[in-house]
């Protein structure tokens, strides 16, 4: 459908990704497709729902927006939206800013599960081994056994456990902003950490990044936990205070495995590349081929209530 049709009386939405590639959107609005471009595909005054570019840099998806006087609905494509969020105070009133809750629990659960057995079980000393030619055979903590805690206990945070079910773990502890009952069992609230991180072979932090996440994981919380515990990071590099890492990691006391990093991209001879125990993916949690289907779903989905006036879902904020 082109943006021009009917001299402008439809609402535009702008996508990523050209229309056509997504089945069922509704025919009452028209679509522009903007992936990040130098130039905008319309006047942005035009726009009404903004599906914000994916694994672009935040000031180019903020770029738009002080030009998109009529725009109703910001639909990122992350499950975090910290980079859009400088830019609700000056969206239209009413304008809401949804997050993609969902979308990534898929990929960036397999990544963390990835993550925790190819650190527990030494993938990157075979990796090198294999690379210089050599046999090099060791015994190798598993999965098994271990008491796991999951701090963040949304959609991710579920989805990790569904993954973890199948590896017979000894325990698997919940923990969120707050205390409430699911049907797993508990989840214990942040306040409850210092009591829980003793206790834990494994910490996967999934949670999002907020003012009271920001350096959660600082030296009190790394120094809770216990002699060899593992921690996994694919949430947000912030989460974490790198300097309290280092020193963990480079006593050798913790192991670490780590989506995300502060600074990230993480710089060339920066001591996380090198810190014993430490295992480093590039920011890949959600872009995998399980990306485009569900992200496909959730524009569907959420551009079919914005044409019929329904609520859209997973509004995090509203523009006053």
């Amino acid at each position: 459908m082109s943006a021009d049709d009917d001299g402008f009386a439809r609402p535009l939405a702008w996508l990523p990704v050209p229309a056509e590639e997504i089945d069922g959107l509704p025919e009452e609005l028209d679509y522009a497709r903007w992936d990040g471009e130098a130039e905008f595909p319309t006047d942005p005054a035009r726009c009404a729902f903004y599906a914000v570019p994916y694994l672009k840099k935040p000031e180019v998806c903020l770029r738009p927006l002080p030009r998109m006087t009529g725009v109703r609905v910001v639909q990122t494509l992350t499950a975090g939206v910290e980079h859009m969020l400088p830019a609700v105070p000056d969206l239209p009133a009413g304008a809401r800013l949804c997050n993609a809750r969902g979308l990534h629990d898929t990929s960036t659960a397999e990544l963390a599960l990835t993550l925790i057995l190819a650190s527990l079980r030494g993938v990157p000393d075979f990796v090198r081994a294999q690379d210089a030619g050599e046999w090099r055979q060791g015994f190798r903590p598993a999965l098994a056994d271990k008491r796991v805690l999951i701090v963040g206990y949304g959609a991710i945070g579920a989805a990790i456990e569904d993954r973890l079910a199948p590896f017979e773990c000894e325990r698997v502890t919940r923990v969120a902003r707050s205390a409430r009952t699911t049907a797993r069992g508990p989840v214990h609230a942040f306040t409850d950490l210092p009591e829980l991180l003793p206790d834990a072979d494994v910490v996967i932090l999934a949670t999002p990044l907020t003012d009271e996440t920001r350096h959660l994981a600082g030296a009190a919380f790394l120094a809770r936990m216990k002699d060899g515990a593992l921690l996994v990071n694919i949430a947000r590099g912030r989460i974490v205070d790198t300097e309290a890492l280092l020193a963990e990691t480079g006593s050798g006391r913790l192991r670490a495995a780590l989506d995300v990093t502060d600074p990230e991209p993480l710089p060339a001879g920066h001591p996380l590349w090198s810190s014993p125990g430490v295992l480093i993916t590039p920011h890949v949690g959600g872009p995998s081929s399980a990306f485009a289907p569900r992200a496909k779903k959730i524009l569907r989905e959420q551009l079919r209530r914005f044409a019929d006036g329904d609520p859209v879902l997973n509004v995090v904020a509203t523009a006053t």
